[in-house]
Formats: C-alpha cells, sequence, structure tokens
C-alpha cells in the first residue's frame, strides 16, 4: 500500500505548477508585441536594400543602380499620399 503524507498532492506539486505560472506570467510581461505599421516602417524598401547590401549579397553597381530606381520611383507621385488621388508621373493631373 502507497502511503500519501499529510501534504499529499498538493504539497510541492502545486508549488512548482504556482512556480511555472508566475514564471511564465513574469516571462511574457516583458515581451511588448510589434505593430503592423512600425513593422513595416522599419522594412522600407529601401533599408531592406542597405540590409543586402551589407552582408554582401549585392554588389556596389547593383546597390547603386536599385538605390537610384527605389529614389525615382518613390518621388515619382505612383504612391498615393493622404489628400487624393495623383496623377501618374509624366501624366496630366487629375
Amino acid at each position: 500500500m502507497y502511503y500519501y503524507p499529510a501534504y499529499g498532492f498538493f504539497g510541492m506539486h502545486a508549488f512548482w505548477w504556482a512556480f511555472w505560472l508566475l514564471g511564465l506570467i513574469f516571462l511574457f510581461s516583458f515581451a511588448t508585441p510589434v505593430r503592423r505599421t512600425t513593422w513595416r516602417e522599419l522594412n522600407t524598401p529601401l533599408s531592406l536594400l542597405q540590409r543586402r547590401y551589407a552582408a554582401g549579397e549585392i554588389t556596389t553597381a547593383e546597390y547603386e543602380e536599385r538605390k537610384a530606381v527605389l529614389e525615382r520611383d518613390s518621388g515619382s507621385g505612383s504612391v498615393p499620399r493622404a489628400g487624393g488621388p495623383v496623377a501618374p508621373a509624366g501624366g496630366p493631373p487629375v
């Protein structure tokens, strides 16, 4: 016959459940979610290009060429901004 002490199942067993539960709560209390808008701001096409260049995935010539294309496209007005529609580059105003 197996002998259960006076504190039985809830002695140290309950302590370890509380320990791990509080440990997980403590761990997740420091985790802050990253908002999607912040993630998009951090991962702009130019910053991704700079990371690839820094990692050595592309050459200097490729970097300069792609950077020029990105800068040209971002300044062309092809991306609508808040405030209404924008005419395509080189076309009449809408």
